[in-house]
């Protein structure tokens, strides 16, 4: 049976979940350097809710599921995580509704939605040190490998995009945090378990 749209946006999310879940100490790790070291506990219980009522999410439409998703997520993730990523999913989810077979158009606009969201509900942009120094360039490899060619390869090609996205922030340090923090060590913050290999 060839999957449908619906399918394929339920492995991408449960996908980010249980990465979420699995790197919990790898994030909390990664946070401590820049920050109060609770990012990967909070990511990861607010997840493990979601995989938890996986079966009992509206499953309507793309749309529908992943404003349930973003529900979930907005009100059990703690500190400005939750409302950054569940913004994320409810943008993505907006740029899709009332669609049940989605193309790759419509994963464009999903994303740059996303992006949209992170930017104006956490006042941040390209350059911060944030999830969009590796979303906006996967993005944009996404959208012009599809027009390049179309068809599924595109779904494969963000991944170095998106570790190369990163390289230019690892020498600079995080803007200052809500309390006014920031420290050296944010520079160059990136664990060896989670920095991207060299390209060839």
């Amino acid at each position: 049976m060839t999957p449908s749209s619906l399918d394929d946006t339920e492995f991408v999310v449960h996908s980010i979940a249980q990465t979420a879940v699995d790197n919990e100490r790898a994030f909390g790790d990664l946070d401590s350097v820049v920050g109060d070291g609770d990012f990967g506990f909070s990511l990861a219980r607010g997840f493990e809710i979601v995989l938890a009522d996986w079966p009992d999410f509206d499953r309507s439409s793309p749309a529908d599921f992943l404003k349930k998703i973003a529900l979930v997520i907005s009100g059990r993730i703690g500190g400005t995580s939750g409302p950054l990523w569940g913004t994320a999913f409810l943008r993505a989810s907006g740029a899709i509704a009332g669609k049940a077979d989605l193309d790759g158009d419509d994963v464009v606009a999903m994303l740059r939605a996303a992006a949209d969201g992170i930017k104006a509900r956490g006042k941040s942009d390209l350059g911060d040190k944030t999830l969009l120094d590796a979303l906006v360039p996967a993005t944009d490899a996404f959208e012009a490998e599809l027009r390049a060619r179309g068809g599924p390869e595109p779904w494969r090609s963000p991944a170095q995009p998106s570790s190369r996205g990163n390289r230019p922030t690892r020498r600079a340090s995080c803007r200052p945090a809500a309390d006014g923090r920031v420290t050296r060590e944010s520079a160059a913050s990136v664990p060896p378990t989670l920095a991207p290999s060299p390209s060839p």
